[in-house]
């Protein structure tokens, strides 16, 4: 999960997946996207495919294309993670609450 995070922390990174989102796009489409070089880029997208949240596939119609593909199962466990958090916090704000009203009421 820290590497899905580290991946996100990312401004060019989430403009990356939010692409993506809309469809599947090679590497030099992607790139032209972007006021930084094909690397730079390329580092980018080889950090997203390390966390799994992009993987890479090779052109069938051109061998010297790789496309990317969103993946979003990485973000099932940061979702649960959020969600356990949010419970959390729910749970000990309303119990603030509860212990608020009661003093108020003395």
């Amino acid at each position: 999960m820290n590497d899905v995070f580290k991946a996100l922390a990312d401004p060019t990174r989430r403009d990356i997946l939010r692409m993506l989102a809309q469809h599947p796009a090679s590497i030099n489409t992607i790139a032209e996207q972007f006021d930084m070089t094909r690397p730079a880029v390329s580092k980018h997208i080889k950090i997203l495919q390390q966390s799994n949240l992009v993987d890479i596939e090779v052109d069938a119609s051109d061998a010297r294309q790789r496309n990317c593909y969103l993946q979003l199962e990485a973000l099932q466990e940061v979702e649960e993670y959020i969600t356990a958090l949010e419970i959390f916090w729910k749970n000990r704000l309303h119990g603030l609450g509860s212990y608020l009203q009661r003093k108020h009421q003395l």
